[in-house]
């Protein structure tokens, strides 16, 4: 597979707003929307809150589909305001993401592996929008581990599966 794809957002944090907050309220650390970042190899999107958070960590960079979004967006009648309240860092389209699942392939210079799908948390009802949290099932996005550094850039760039 050698597709065309688009890179529409990359967001950086560098702390989480709902990671183990269950009852305690949203925090509200800053997003940094950039043009690029630096994926460096096992460790991580370099200023973003998972950079080196823990040995071959599965979520080194998160990615979601613009097509997801806009599907949700026309289920519930809404229109998301801010694609950053959705804390994945990458927002792409033209990528079928779950079918990455268990694939190693190559956004541009960096190569990925995708390990899991992510699943949306409770608090996609709160930043988002009632009815957020069951409409993302499915759809909440990619997670995956760098395999080789590089950077990737907001534009246009092709996705390709790599055979290993």
């Amino acid at each position: 597979m050698d597709e065309a794809i688009t890179i529409h957002q990359i967001y950086l944090s560098s702390g989480h707003d709902f990671k183990g907050r269950f009852n305690k309220g949203r925090l509200n650390n800053g997003v940094q929307r950039v043009d690029s970042v630096e994926c460096v190899e096992g460790r991580g999107l370099v200023g973003d809150r998972y950079f080196d958070f823990k040995e071959d960590y599965k979520g080194q960079v998160s990615l979601m589909s613009a097509e997801a979004i806009e599907a949700m967006e026309s289920d519930l009648n809404l229109k998301v305001a801010d694609r950053s309240d959705f804390r994945r860092n990458v927002i792409v389209s033209g990528a079928d993401l779950n079918a990455l699942v268990g694939i190693d392939f190559r956004i541009g210079e960096v190569e990925l592996r995708g390990v899991e799908q992510c699943r949306p948390c409770f608090w996609m009802d709160e930043a988002i929008g009632e009815g957020a949290y069951a409409a993302l099932e499915g759809r909440g996005g990619l997670r995956c581990r760098i395999l080789k550094s590089g950077v990737l850039r907001k534009g246009e760039t092709t996705i390709q599966t790599l055979a290993r």
